[in-house]
């Protein structure tokens, strides 16, 4: 038998959390293996990654969320498939996982670590879930850096927390437009790469429950937060997010739902 492949992450990552759902619809083995910001830099610089999720399988090294679904979409069964044979249909949803790869992602991390790095005891408990405990000891000292870190690579101010928050309104009212026929799914009739990265990268924002990473209780949270995260719960596209966590998170999808 073939060993499990590692997933190298930060448990709280929504990027991660998108290979993570991928890998766990599609069934493949793997192990996961979190670590403390920016001690991942000790695992994924020799294995040619600067930043999470890797995939580290035995035959290859994958080091982006996108390429490690288009890598386990080759292994799916038909009804799990992530990307539709039709090659209009393919191309449209790649085009909707590139967008929100690069913005949806990008905004709600901004917008969520401004809020978030301002609870050292919350980043302890977010940072440290399922890490080795020499990192988890060494969280206090990491801290700081780590933080300073975030602030600056990913311009997390104030500024740019509103714009961000701005800017995630107009993707979730592009998204809602979209389903407003009366759609299921983004793409086509079945669900797709295209849903699995919109409600994995909107997570930040909604908070759903059976995200597979960790999240902050929402009483944990300032109330600031907590009253952005309603509004977008209550959109055309939260509740679209919030379905696909129901339904399809945990292997509920059938292949009369999906073919």
């Amino acid at each position: 038998m073939k060993s499990p492949s590692r997933l190298i992450t930060f448990r709280i990552s929504h990027y991660c959390e998108k290979v993570r759902w991928a890998l766990d619809r599609t069934g493949f083995p793997y192990v996961e293996e979190c670590h403390l910001p920016p001690l991942h830099r000790l695992k994924t610089t020799p294995l040619g990654g600067s930043s999470v999720p890797v995939l580290v399988t035995e035959a290859q090294i994958f080091t982006d969320s996108g390429e490690i679904l288009r890598h386990l979409d080759t292994m799916a069964p038909p009804h799990l498939k992530l990307y539709p044979d039709s090659p209009v249909l393919r191309q449209e949803t790649e085009a909707l996982e590139a967008q929100f790869n690069h913005q949806l992602g990008v905004l709600t991390r901004q917008w969520g670590y401004f809020y978030a790095l301002e609870n050292r005891g919350v980043m302890k408990k977010l940072w440290c879930e399922g890490v080795p405990t020499w990192e988890k000891l060494l969280f206090p000292v990491m801290f700081p850096f780590a933080r300073y870190l975030v602030h600056s690579s990913y311009n997390v101010y104030y500024e740019s927390a509103v714009a961000a928050y701005h800017r995630i309104q107009c993707i979730f009212k592009m998204v809602g437009d979209r389903l407003s026929d009366g759609r299921k799914y983004l793409v086509g009739d079945c669900f797709s790469a295209a849903d699995l990265a919109f409600a994995s990268l909107s997570a930040p924002g909604l908070v759903p429950p059976e995200y597979g990473g960790r999240f902050p209780e929402l009483n944990q949270l300032p109330n600031e937060m907590v009253e952005q995260i309603q509004i977008l719960r209550e959109t055309v596209a939260g509740n679209y997010a919030l379905r696909l966590y129901q339904e399809d998170r945990y292997g509920k999808c059938t292949a009369e739902v999906c073919q």
